[in-house]
């Protein structure tokens, strides 16, 4: 089995296999800005892999070589497909190591938000909370602990955090206790990660540093794509300004 990577030139030639599939870590993909395409065909490319992060993207024609074709950095995927082809294959090839959920895309709708709305979610923290830009303290402080990784681990040491992406902090005495952040970043945007050290949920600190990193982006000219990995995330969406466009298949693999 031969599987080749996409890039330079050739990307624009897999850009057809996913038109029409409104998905901000494909063009992160596609402008090779982040993440990696590859093949089995190179001369047709009829059907590509697409991995960014966690995420692994299947399209065109369903080939077992790819679905195979497992990401290097983990045990772990979030494998999606265009399709029943795409979805028969990876239950085939992982079978009970494949967990079958939904996801939810939330509409691109562009300048739906509420400022004022926003404004006042982000100066919600209660009593004892600040709300800090993530900087190159913050970034190194988001990969001590496994529960904040993800905030910023699409980005390989500060320096490059600092000059392509963008966050925010909420701090509890002088320690990170949530987050809102570039999870990915594409030409018009960044892909929203949330999340909350376990002791600190329930406290509106997702909504406030969630509203904080639209009002950031929406200042700088940036797009705050969200994608929903369950209700409650839908939720905390549409709280914050967001409408569901689509429930879609996805598979966590484990192996």
């Amino acid at each position: 089995m031969s599987i080749f990577r996409v890039d330079g030139e050739r990307l624009k030639g897999a850009a057809p296999l996913v038109e029409g599939w409104e998905e901000t870590m494909l063009d992160s993909c596609l402008l090779g800005i982040m993440g990696e395409v590859y093949t089995d065909r190179l001369e047709t490319l009829d059907a590509a892999q697409f991995l960014i992060g966690d995420f692994c993207f299947f399209a065109g024609e369903p080939r077992e070589e790819l679905v195979c074709n497992r990401p290097r950095h983990s045990g772990f995927a979030i494998m999606c497909g265009d399709g029943e082809g795409w979805h028969k294959l990876i239950e085939q090839v992982y079978g009970k190591r494949a967990k079958k959920v939904a996801r939810y895309a939330m509409k691109k709708e562009g300048d739906v938000f509420d400022r004022t709305k926003l404004c006042q979610a982000a100066g919600s923290l209660p009593k004892g909370y600040e709300m800090r830009l993530i900087d190159a303290r913050i970034y190194r402080m988001t990969q001590e602990e496994e529960w904040s990784k993800d905030l910023c681990s699409q980005f390989p040491d500060a320096e490059d955090y600092v000059k392509r992406g963008v966050g925010i902090g909420v701090l509890h005495r002088g320690k990170l206790a949530a987050g809102a952040s570039s999870y990915t970043v594409y030409d018009k945007g960044i892909e929203i990660e949330i999340d909350t050290k376990p002791e600190y949920r329930r406290q509106g600190l997702a909504y406030a540093a969630g509203a904080g990193l639209i009002l950031e982006c929406l200042r700088r000219g940036l797009y705050p794509s969200w994608d929903a990995q369950n209700l409650w995330s839908v939720a905390l969406a549409e709280k914050l300004g967001y409408h569901v466009d689509h429930e879609y298949t996805a598979y966590e693999v484990m192996w």
